[in-house]
């Protein structure tokens, strides 16, 4: 029984003699081998099963191919498995004093690997075959690739699974029309780009690859980005994301909870519209959204601070003369209801009201006062030149325009008066 991950032996006497561990693992295959008496000479594998001889650990290198073997019966003083499901453990030994540090493992290989040093800790026979040890191949070290570049069908691999310590894996030109189910399992995924396939749909397990950073999904049959991928741990740790050539016509308002971002590709789809709170990107610095439907931008676009922004290509239509009046006087029940949750920053939730008035909150209007609208306002349209929300700014047409029309709102008919000069 093995194990591949990432290993580090820390001596607990180190800080009793004012020394420091070297803080940083090694990649390393663990081995659950059967322990023979050591007066006797080593049998050959395919031994007994935990029964006969006690289980032991052998941890072999690429430096160390022997293996250091640990004791296991009875030599086990404590495990920590809080963050297990990330592929970490430590496993607490007696003799020596030392805490076996386990990173960077497949979590459901690394659970059943653990259940197994339990049982031979308690002298139980342990169920998987225990063969004799013999030295790790160097081959094995192969699992511990970091990077994997597939750029052709014929190198897709069909019969193996991905190297599970996969950092950044790029499968182009493969011809995949759904996202492989075996790469959502590469917990330690930082890059992951699918460009050039025909994929129609995203799973939102994506959200589970805590590491993501970036993702490239450039040329594909993509016709939304949903709502699930928004709200999952994306929010954390996604910076780039390429979703440029595909079929998407409108992107969720919870897009703009994927607050990590900093470049962004929407280049060459359907989009009518931007999410109207774009402004909550804080961190955006490269923004391209060129020939795509854009009539205008949404009012919170003016709240962006980016170096580079590209809109070329886009049907930008000239600003209203006259504003659209949706007020209603006195408010309704729900808009003054909604306004005041909102104004108040009340949390809410579908376990709190019905998801209905869950959407309409999330989709609520921002006045240029700072207040919230919800279906009662006036929407006015100016013109904002670009160069005052970017450093670079590619021609928004080909008559050196850098000018676009931006729709704002008004939570009343006295913000509206006041921001009149805005407008002309």
């Amino acid at each position: 029984m093995k194990l591949y991950c990432e290993v580090e032996v820390v001596s607990r006497h180190l800080p009793a003699l004012g020394l420091r561990n070297r803080g940083k693992g090694v990649r390393a295959v663990l081995s659950l081998c059967q322990q023979a008496p050591r007066t006797q000479p080593r049998p050959r594998a395919g031994g007994e099963r935990g029964g006969r001889h006690h289980a032991c650990l052998f941890i072999s290198t690429l430096k160390d191919k022997l293996g250091t073997r640990y004791e296991l019966k009875e030599n086990i003083e404590q495990f920590f498995t809080k963050f297990v499901d990330e592929g970490k453990a430590t496993v607490r030994l007696k003799e020596p004093p030392v805490d076996i540090c386990l990173s960077k493992a497949n979590s459901s290989s690394l659970k059943g690997f653990l259940s197994a040093v339990r049982l031979a800790h308690r002298g139980c026979d342990v169920e998987a075959p225990l063969l004799t040890f013999t030295p790790v191949k160097t081959s094995e070290f192969e699992k511990f690739k970091t990077k994997m570049v597939i750029t052709s069908k014929k190198d897709y691999p069909l019969s193996k699974n991905f190297p599970y310590s996969l950092e950044h894996l790029q499968t182009s030109y493969c011809g995949l029309a759904r996202v492989d189910i075996r790469m959502l399992s590469l917990k330690n995924l930082r890059k992951l780009d699918l460009s050039h396939n025909h994929i129609k749909k995203l799973p939102a397990t994506i959200g589970d690859l805590i590491h993501l950073q970036e993702l490239n999904l450039n040329d594909n049959h993509l016709e939304s980005f949903s709502v699930a991928l928004c709200q999952s741990t994306l929010q954390n740790s996604l910076r780039s994301l390429d979703l440029s050539k595909n079929k998407i016509k409108a992107l969720p308002v919870q897009f703009c909870q994927l607050q990590e971002l900093t470049d962004l590709k929407l280049d060459d789809n359907e989009l009518i519209r931007l999410p109207f709170k774009m402004g909550q990107l804080t961190n955006l610095r490269f923004l391209s959204a060129a020939r795509n439907k854009l009539p205008f931008l949404p009012s919170e676009f003016k709240n962006l601070s980016l170096e580079y922004l590209d809109l070329f290509g886009n049907i930008f239509e000239q600003p209203e003369v006259l504003p659209v009046i949706k007020l209603q006087m006195p408010l309704t029940l729900l808009e003054s209801s909604a306004r005041t949750v909102l104004y108040n920053r009340i949390p809410y939730g579908s376990h709190i009201i019905p998801f209905h008035l869950c959407q309409d909150l999330d989709t609520a209007k921002t006045c240029v006062c700072g207040r919230f609208c919800l279906s009662c306002f006036i929407q006015g349209t100016t013109t904002m030149n670009l160069h005052s929300v970017a450093h670079t700014v590619v021609l928004v047409d080909n008559m050196g325009g850098t000018e676009a029309p931006v729709v704002s709102y008004f939570c009343s008919l006295t913000c509206y008066v006041n921001s009149c000069d805005m407008l002309m």
